[in-house]
C-alpha cells in the first residue's frame, strides 16, 4: 500500500511540475532578457601516468570472450540475430519487394557489419600478443588462443 501512495504522490508531483512548466514556458519565451546562457566546460583529468597495462591484463579474458562472442554472432547463420547472413537475407528481401528506401538503409548497415569482421579479427590477433606480454610480465596468464 505504501508503494502505491508513493507512486501516486510522485505522479501528482510530476503532473503539477509539468503544468507549471507549461504555463511558465510561453511567459519565459516572451521576455527579451539578454542574459547569457551558462556554458558547460568539460571536466579535465590529469594526464595518464602509464599505459594501463595492469588493467588491460586484468580484463583480458573478458575482452577476449566479448570479441569471440561478437565474431560468432557475425559469422552465424541467417537464423542468428545480428549475423551478416541474416542481414544479407533482409537486404535481398527488401530488394525483391521493391522497398528501395529500406533496401538502401539495410545495405548500408550490411556494409558496416561486414567491416566489423576484419576489425574484430585483427583485435583478436592483437590480444594474443597482449596475452603473451602479460604472461611474461607476471600480470596474468596467456589465455588467448
Amino acid at each position: 500500500m505504501r508503494s502505491y501512495r508513493k507512486a501516486a504522490a510522485a505522479a501528482g508531483a510530476l503532473a503539477l511540475g509539468g503544468t507549471l512548466f507549461a504555463f511558465a514556458g510561453p511567459a519565459q519565451a516572451a521576455t527579451t532578457n539578454a542574459t547569457p546562457v551558462a556554458t558547460v566546460t568539460p571536466k579535465t583529468l590529469p594526464a595518464p601516468k602509464g599505459d594501463g597495462a595492469k588493467d588491460i591484463c586484468k580484463r583480458l579474458p573478458k575482452t577476449e570472450q566479448r570479441i569471440q562472442n561478437a565474431l560468432n554472432r557475425l559469422n552465424g547463420p541467417n537464423t542468428e540475430v545480428g549475423s551478416v547472413a541474416r542481414l544479407e537475407q533482409r537486404v535481398d528481401n527488401a530488394k525483391a519487394a521493391g522497398h528501395t528506401a529500406v533496401y538502401s538503409y539495410l545495405n548500408d548497415r550490411l556494409t558496416y557489419r561486414k567491416s566489423l569482421v576484419p576489425t574484430l579479427t585483427q583485435r583478436q590477433n592483437d590480444l594474443k600478443d597482449v596475452a603473451t606480454w602479460c604472461s611474461s610480465q607476471g600480470l596474468g596468464t596467456a589465455t588467448a588462443q
